[in-house]
């Protein structure tokens, strides 16, 4: 069919008319991404809290979100990289304690940020105990138990950490101190063969997350004997705290939360810390996190996270410093 100069005019405008009421929805589409550094592996218990936070971004703040894991050096290599990037809004970190805390502390000389003077708080999300497992040879059922059997078997007392230099290795020298035992660091790479260990009666205890020592607890292969924070965990309301057997050591939550650099617009910040308040509301959320990955959701918003990293590097700076550990 042939078309006349005042069809294709008609045509035209239209065409010109849909594009123009087409562009406004085309423009939302292409909204920038939001890229999500976590600098640890995929699958792990970190980027696993995080992709539950991160999924569910999109359809809060109307466009994509990238999660990325420049992996290594306890989260260092994430937070350069967030350090490099734009303070724009679109670039965002996130990272369990162990990164602004003891990275901080125990390797300050090397790093090229400082947490509290080149990164934003956002908001955390998720906390989780740090508990004590100790071997069925010990024959120890509870704290005191164990500080006597230190007291006795002084040659054999040490404790496994899956690593050394982070929080579960200080929480041993700060339980040292406390019941004044000396207590040998056993650094493993990894928790698996460090619960391997413990399991075997190869390794008299460890402090760790619970999330590797729980199941062995629950089938009498281990004692879990104490959390080190000051309240029981909702998570396993039956272990004690140490606090409650008179050994005064509560330092042990560890937690995950998200930064952006300094100088991102609040409004960036307020929006993504409000969308993570949302999603810690879901119910599926909760189920997946306390039933899957152990751990509690738990926010904090901007300031409540910057008060508790200001105590938290408060409270290690004179431990560290004190135990004469040094990183390489």
């Amino acid at each position: 069919m042939t078309l006349n100069r005042r069809n294709l005019l008609a045509s035209a405008g239209a065409t010109g008319a849909a594009l123009a009421m087409g562009l406004p929805r085309i423009a939302r589409a292409q909204k920038p991404p939001i890229k999500v550094l976590v600098g640890f592996p995929t699958g792990g218990a970190t980027d696993a809290i995080a992709r539950l936070i991160t999924d569910r971004l999109p359809a809060i703040l109307g466009q994509p979100v990238i999660v990325t894991n420049p992996v290594g050096v306890g989260g260092r290599i994430a937070a350069d990289a967030l350090l490099a990037a734009p303070a724009d809004g679109l670039s965002f970190m996130v990272a369990p304690n162990a990164t602004p805390t003891f990275q901080m502390l125990v390797f300050r000389d090397q790093l090229k940020w400082n947490i509290t003077k080149d990164f934003a708080p956002v908001a955390s999300f998720a906390s989780y105990p740090l508990g004590m497992g100790v071997a069925l040879n010990t024959g120890a059922s509870n704290a005191r138990e164990f500080v006597e059997w230190c007291r006795k078997n002084p040659s054999k007392a040490s404790f496994g950490t899956p690593g050394a230099g982070g929080q579960n290795h200080f929480l041993g020298v700060q339980l040292a101190k406390t019941i004044g035992v000396d207590l040998q660091l056993a650094p493993y790479k990894g928790s698996p063969p460090m619960v391997t260990d413990l399991v075997g009666g190869h390794l008299p205890s460890a402090i760790s997350l619970l999330d590797g020592m729980m199941t062995h607890h629950r089938a009498g292969k281990i004692k879990v004997i104490g959390v080190f924070t000051k309240e029981r965990s909702p998570l396993m309301p039956d272990i004690p705290t140490f606090a409650e057997q008179g050994i005064n050591v509560t330092s042990g939550e560890g937690w995950t939360g998200m930064w952006a650099k300094a100088g991102t617009p609040a409004g960036d910040v307020t929006r993504m810390q409000n969308a993570i308040r949302d999603i810690l509301q879901m119910a599926d959320v909760k189920q997946v996190m306390t039933e899957r990955l152990w751990a509690q959701p738990l926010f904090r918003n901007a300031a409540e996270l910057d008060v508790m990293q200001r105590a938290e590097l408060a409270h290690w700076d004179p431990i560290i410093k004190a135990s004469g550990f040094k990183g390489e």
